[in-house]
């Protein structure tokens, strides 16, 4: 059946856990095309950390080619995870703290949505570093020189970069209160805008190395076995990368207006990462032709290049890029879970200032010292986070609920409704999330130095977390949550249209 704008429905929801940010969108809301999904892509790989995880690649021993097909086999394997995630977002209209409530439960869905906040309130910080670190460079050689750039020990950077960080903060706070038509406006505008700046300067590199073979002429510097080495957690890096945004994709998804159009429009991630690792590591390795060294960091480069017109359109594009990849990657899921935590106080405005402010506590500045520390630590890292909770989602929602979600039961703190489990959690997802991290635990105690040595096996675990993570917590949590007995109830009949309530005294009737 199809709705009209002046169509309601009334849902047995709890405010507790329902507000005008949490409730399945309607018709009128699912304005996302091919072409709106696809354009959301684009602006957010076409950013200085993409670039800057390609010229990582280079930097740490890999040729150019290999750098590319590293990034492409990782983006095809997450492909899969990110269309089917965002299966239900369209086919519900409902964003990722409310499908997390299906698996880890009512209140247990905050484990999860408080998670992916917390990587995307330390991916806020370190993209507003970057550009606040273009900002910086604009400014005359006097300033930079000043007492203002030298470095305070406490602060582990100077307040002149601090500063000119703390002003990028405020443009993308100012820019994210518009909300999603916001977002979705701004990416529309600034794809093609970034797709012209990345040519100017794959072009510029083209002709001051004199031609593509002097571009790709660096060669690896790696043997058999240290590629090999290096291959799997870059792997896995790749695949970190944009995997807090594959476990909340449904946050967008629900915008779509049909499944056709979320997942074509998604298809294109490898294409556009592919095309744009080939134009970073294609300008990383001109700059050991054109400099006599490797820099990796476009930021530096830019330094490099001089120029004050240059500079200006520089700036213009390092702004615009981080923008439209920070605001949509890193905003909204954090801004969505504190909604999700108290939707009665918290709205998605409150959320986004919220995730504003945590970004300055990550101290980006210290994550983004080397290019070792950016990929093995950071995101290798935090990988072992995204694919548990990913991997019992997707076991939860196409093995143990089999598509058919109660939207109804949703938002609703019954103890007799579905997804109330046990007070609200369900203890197999829960555990399923502990045992698929421990794993990783001590490689990662070992790369950042806490313990000196652990077994070999504990390596190649930590190098390889977000499939290990991902695989065991979702086999671990279909076994457990086939043990438990299952309910005895309907799913709701219209993906878009959720069941008439029942008379209970535990809920609240609200209208969409």
């Amino acid at each position: 059946m199809k709705w009209s704008d002046s169509y309601n429905l009334e849902l047995n929801s709890d405010p507790i856990l329902t507000n005008d940010d949490l409730k399945p969108t309607s018709p009128s809301q699912r304005c996302f095309t091919v072409f709106d999904m696809a354009t959301l892509w684009v602006a957010m790989v076409v950013g200085v950390p993409a670039y800057y995880l390609a010229g990582s690649l280079v930097d740490l021993g890999m040729a150019w080619w290999q750098g590319i097909l590293t990034v492409v086999a990782a983006n095809i394997i997450l492909l899969v995870p990110l269309i089917l995630t965002a299966q239900p977002g369209t086919h519900y209209g409902i964003s990722f703290p409310v499908l997390a409530r299906s698996s880890f439960g009512i209140h247990g869905a905050h484990i999860p949505t408080l998670i992916r906040a917390f990587i995307g309130c330390g991916w806020y910080g370190i993209e507003s570093w970057i550009a606040g670190s273009a900002v910086f460079l604009l400014l005359p050689e006097s300033i930079k020189k000043s007492s203002f750039s030298e470095s305070l020990p406490w602060l582990g950077t100077s307040p002149l970069e601090f500063a000119c960080f703390l002003v990028f903060w405020m443009v993308q706070v100012v820019t994210v209160w518009r909300g999603i038509d916001g977002i979705r406006s701004l990416e529309k505008f600034s794809a093609p805008i970034l797709i012209i700046l990345t040519s100017s300067l794959f072009i510029w590199s083209y002709l001051k190395a004199g031609g593509l073979s002097h571009m790709l002429s660096l060669s690896s510097t790696l043997s058999v076995s240290e590629f090999w080495s290096l291959f799997f957690p870059s792997l896995t890096a790749n695949i970190s990368f944009w995997a807090p945004l594959a476990l909340n994709i449904s946050d967008f998804s629900r915008y779509a207006k049909t499944q056709n159009d979320q997942i074509i429009g998604q298809a294109v991630l490898p294409i556009v990462m592919g095309a744009f690792t080939f134009v970073g590591l294609a300008v990383t390795s001109s700059t050991q032709v054109i400099f006599g060294k490797v820099i990796s960091n476009p930021i530096e480069l830019l330094g490099e290049i001089g120029g004050f017109m240059t500079m200006v359109l520089a700036i213009f594009g390092i702004s615009l890029a981080t923008i439209t990849t920070n605001v949509p990657a890193n905003v909204v899921a954090p801004a969505n879970a504190l909604v999700n935590l108290s939707p009665t106080w918290f709205t998605f405005r409150r959320g986004a200032l919220i995730t504003a402010l945590m970004g300055i506590a990550f101290q980006p500045w210290r994550l983004l010292e080397s290019s070792e520390k950016f990929v093995n630590t950071w995101l290798v890292g935090y990988s072992a986070l995204m694919g548990p909770i990913s991997g019992i989602i997707l076991s939860d929602y196409y093995f143990i609920q089999k598509l058919n979600l109660s939207v109804r039961d949703l938002y609703s703190r019954s103890p007799y409704g579905v997804y109330y489990y046990s007070r609200g959690f369900h203890l197999a997802a829960v555990v399923a999330l502990v045992i698929g991290i421990l794993p990783v635990v001590p490689g990662f105690l070992k790369k950042v130095g806490i313990v000196t040595s652990v077994p070999d096996t504990f390596v190649v675990i930590y190098n390889n977390a977000w499939f290990i993570s991902f695989f065991s917590a979702g086999f671990l949590y279909w076994i457990l949550a086939r043990l438990r007995r299952k309910p005895d109830y309907s799913a709701t009949q219209d993906p878009m249209l959720p069941p008439l309530p029942k008379k209970n005294s535990d809920f609240v009737v609200l209208s969409f």
